[in-house]
């Protein structure tokens, strides 16, 4: 099968009716997808948390050694 034969074919199966099954396992693959990308973003958003949380602690001991109320002034 030459190029021409393969360009031909190719647009041929983008123009015909997809399958109810094709179309249902494409949007099971984009779940698939779309619920890794949102375990990333809470993984990431768990990682900020606790690296912000680490540096309040941290912060507010420093903030205490330097002051006598041990506030923001």
């Amino acid at each position: 099968m030459g190029f021409r034969d393969s360009t031909i074919k190719y647009v041929k199966d983008l123009m015909r009716a997809k399958t109810i099954y094709e179309i249902i396992a494409k949007e099971l693959h984009e779940a698939h997808l779309r619920k890794l990308e949102a375990e990333t973003a809470a993984e990431y958003a768990r990682a900020a948390i606790q690296y912000n949380e680490a540096r309040i602690t941290r912060l507010q001991k420093r903030l205490l050694e330097h002051t006598q109320e041990g506030d923001y002034a």
